[in-house]
């Protein structure tokens, strides 16, 4: 059984999907949008993570090459 509808009712009706349309479709933007923020956020913690334990690495073998530097000098 088919429901017929006045022409103001039917372009509410039209109306009213493309809003749908739109208010889904923006949605799906804003969700999208939101995982690649929380992506390059994952990626820039573990390269600042990386970058901080090869700093401390560089500082630990430099600190030992000072040390051993001092340890021959005193040898003389």
């Amino acid at each position: 059984m088919t429901q017929t509808h006045s022409k103001s009712r039917q372009q509410a009706e039209i109306a009213f999907g493309n809003t749908q349309t739109q208010f889904f479709a923006r949605n799906h933007a804003v969700a999208e949008m939101d995982s690649l923020v929380a992506a390059r956020e994952t990626k820039t913690q573990r390269l600042r993570q990386a970058r901080l334990a090869k700093d401390a690495d560089d500082i630990a073998k430099a600190s030992a090459g000072l040390i051993a530097m001092r340890a021959r000098k005193s040898d003389l």
